[in-house]
């Protein structure tokens, strides 16, 4: 019996040694102790005023540092944990590109096919609900034609990020345009993402939630997250904060939407992450395609006034997009990032497939883009990270 016990404290002791490691091999072939970079996350939180932060730095068979800082809901003084329900944003997209991959693998949907060519009608002729104005303003420009689901995945369609979002401002009534020609230049859009899934539920006739369990949330465990808002989530979910202490009321949402409307705690999406890193649920060949560069960006940052002027200033990274996930170039190998930003939550994760190591921020705080900077540089030796592009500017500038 003694022995029993003595043994079982000892498995516990190693399992616990294994999901908070006592240091971490940062990308640089640096060593940062986790105290020390405990005590710098909490030094960042407190200098960006930030509300609610989750750290998570993984390899792709262990979590070494996974914790929770600030408030799940200022207002009512409740502490945030890596347990709750975050609203994930774009961090939505390149699981959505995992699924699109799974199809690509099994021959249900060609990465360079026009998505027109799998419709059964015009696509200006289908009609949407839950508001959605679909592509009907489409019909007198013939270039939708040429449009697949590369270019969606890659962010060539030539589509704005959203259809009300306007060179010259906010406009709700703006009708969806083509901005750029197709398949020539790098430009944000969630439109581009919403018609690619509008595309693969005619494919499968099978609806996005439904394709996500299926591909991604049973096989990696993810059991709290989802494209649809759940019943178990109403008692485990964090609030957003903006600006000064200001709580944001929690949209829980009944329409699946690949570009968004995705819940996920951090340690689901870390989960995900690590999947990646262990390129799980996908052959060699396919997760090569996955993340291998498909356009250089040459923007000068990716939203904004910027967002279609020209510049060679992240040439030396080699900044580009591959599918589903952004990539740029460090002296210790690749690093694939993506982003997920929206009034009330800022999340980045990025990893570095060569080194077997990444990281998912997550925040549930609209300034903690402020602090993004530094924590890469501190927790990953990172000092490469495009923050201007990203408009990730440090709270001291």
């Amino acid at each position: 019996m003694c022995k029993t016990r003595y043994f079982i404290s000892f498995l516990f002791l190693v399992v616990s040694l294994n999901m908070n490691a006592q240091y971490i091999d940062r990308m640089d072939n640096s060593v940062i102790e986790t105290t020390a970079l405990d005590n710098e996350i909490i030094r960042l939180k407190k200098a960006g005023n930030v509300h609610g932060l989750t750290i998570s730095v993984v390899t792709k068979d262990s979590v070494l540092f996974q914790k929770a800082y600030g408030s799940r809901n200022l207002k009512e003084k409740q502490k945030l944990k890596t347990s709750h329900n975050f609203y994930a944003a774009s961090l939505s997209k390149p699981l959505f590109s995992f699924i699109v991959m799974k199809l690509v693998e099994a021959q249900k949907i060609d990465l360079d096919k026009p998505l027109v060519d799998y419709l059964d009608k015009p696509l200006y002729s289908y009609e949407f609900t839950h508001g959605y104005e679909g592509f009907k303003n489409l019909k007198t420009d013939k270039r939708y034609k040429k449009i697949t689901a590369r270019m969606c995945l890659s962010h060539t369609t030539g589509f704005p990020n959203w259809r009300y979002i306007t060179k010259s401002g906010i406009d709700m009534e703006n009708p969806l345009e083509i901005e750029l020609d197709p398949g020539t230049f790098y430009s944000y859009s969630g439109e581009g993402i919403q018609l690619l899934q509008f595309v693969v539920e005619q494919i499968t006739k099978t609806n996005l939630e439904e394709l996500a369990q299926e591909y991604v949330f049973k096989p990696f465990k993810m059991d709290m997250t989802s494209f649809l808002w759940q019943e178990r989530f109403d008692t485990n979910y964090a609030v957003g904060h903006y600006k000064k202490r200001k709580t944001l009321k929690r949209i829980k949402r009944n329409q699946e939407y690949a570009a968004g409307s995705m819940d996920t705690t951090p340690e689901d999406y870390t989960k995900f992450i690590q999947a990646m890193l262990g390129q799980k649920g996908l052959n060699e060949g396919t997760y090569e395609e996955f993340f291998k560069p498909q356009i250089r960006i040459e923007s000068k940052q990716q939203f904004g006034k910027n967002r279609l002027i020209k510049t060679t200033e992240n040439n030396e990274i080699e900044l580009s997009y591959a599918l589903g996930f952004g990539t740029y170039k460090t002296p210790f190998g690749k690093a694939v990032f993506k982003e997920g930003h929206i009034k009330g939550w800022e999340h980045y994760t990025v990893f570095y497939p060569s080194q077997n190591l990444g990281i998912i921020i997550m925040s549930n705080s609209s300034n903690a883009e402020s602090i993004f900077k530094e924590l890469l540089e501190v927790a990953m030796g990172d000092t490469w990270m495009p923050w201007y592009w990203e408009n990730f500017v440090p709270y001291d500038k």
